[in-house]
This record gives C-alpha cells, sequence and structure tokens, in this order.
C-alpha cells in the first residue's frame, strides 16, 4: 500500500486491469487527448478501481487500496481493441468566463459520441472521462460517459460542468 508521502511502486502489469490500460492508452493515442480515465467496478468486496493515462506519463492504478504506476510505453500482454471512431482534432477554442466552445459543427458531439462508446467498452456501469486541449491550458474540455448511455453525459471546462439532455448526442 501507498501512503500520502510514499512514492507509488512501478510495475510491469496491472493483472486484469492491463485491458483497461491498453484500451484508454490507445483510445489517448488515437484521439489526441490529454488524459484518459476510466473507473471500473473492483472484485467482490472491493471498491472501484481508477486507471489514469495521460499523455507521454506513467498511467496510475489504484484499486485494492493500493496504487502503482506503469510506464507509459511498457508493452503489455493484452491485443490492442477495436476502437470506436475517433480521429484527431485541432484543440477546442474556449472563452472559459462565458462558458463557451468554439469548433467546427458536430465536433463536440463527435468526441462525445466517441467517449460514449469508450465508456460502453468498458461495460457494467463503468465510467470514462476524458479530457482534450483547448486554446486555454487550464481549462482542458473534459467529458464524462457512463456505460450504457443511460445517464447523461457531462461536460466540463475548468471547474464548470454541464450535463447534457438525455440521448445527446444521437447515436451514430
Amino acid at each position: 500500500m501507498t501512503g500520502d508521502d510514499e512514492v507509488p511502486e512501478l510495475v510491469a502489469s496491472v493483472g486484469p486491469l492491463d485491458e483497461v490500460v491498453v484500451l484508454l492508452r490507445e483510445f489517448l493515442h488515437r484521439s489526441g487527448a490529454i488524459r484518459a480515465v476510466a473507473i471500473v467496478a473492483g472484485g467482490p468486496g472491493e471498491g472501484p478501481a481508477v486507471v489514469d493515462c495521460g499523455q507521454l506519463r506513467q498511467t496510475e492504478v489504484e484499486a485494492g487500496g493500493r496504487t502503482v504506476m506503469l510506464p507509459h510505453a511498457i508493452e503489455l500482454d493484452v491485443a490492442p481493441p477495436a476502437l470506436p471512431d475517433i480521429r484527431q482534432l485541432p484543440p477546442f477554442e474556449v472563452d472559459v468566463a462565458q462558458a463557451q466552445v468554439a469548433a467546427p459543427p458536430g465536433a463536440v458531439a463527435y468526441v462525445a459520441a466517441a467517449v460514449r462508446d469508450l465508456a460502453g467498452m468498458l461495460g457494467g456501469a463503468n465510467v470514462a472521462m476524458v479530457q482534450f486541449r483547448t486554446s486555454d491550458d487550464d481549462a482542458p474540455l473534459g467529458i464524462t460517459a457512463r456505460a450504457g448511455g443511460a445517464e447523461p453525459i457531462v461536460l466540463s471546462l475548468g471547474e464548470e460542468e454541464f450535463e447534457m439532455d438525455p440521448g445527446w448526442p444521437e447515436r451514430r
């Protein structure tokens, strides 16, 4: 276990969570996102696990009261998954004070649908949160979705959160 002042252990595998790590890393690389996080159900009697992947940084995994790190480029014995349709878009232009995002028509809905699909790949009631680069380095565009698609997607810009209408964006 790691305490608040201890450095997390560096590991070469996180067992069954390796699949989640590979899924998030692949999504991160294909989408150009700056961060992808999954909250996945733990085993019986355990709380959820959190897998946090960022661009060119170690992957942090919290599970069973323990935090470990995986090197970013470590190869895991898991086949890369077939990902939802996602391509890299330029950074979103934002005005944080006005809570506005300027983007080509459909761009925010496009990445939101991809994050919803990513959450669906996690299955169960698991959650995916992905942050995308904006014109303000202190205010990434965050998109959070729960597997199953029954709950609304939540967008965040800096510290502000916005729950979208149920069913948005329309299924592709």
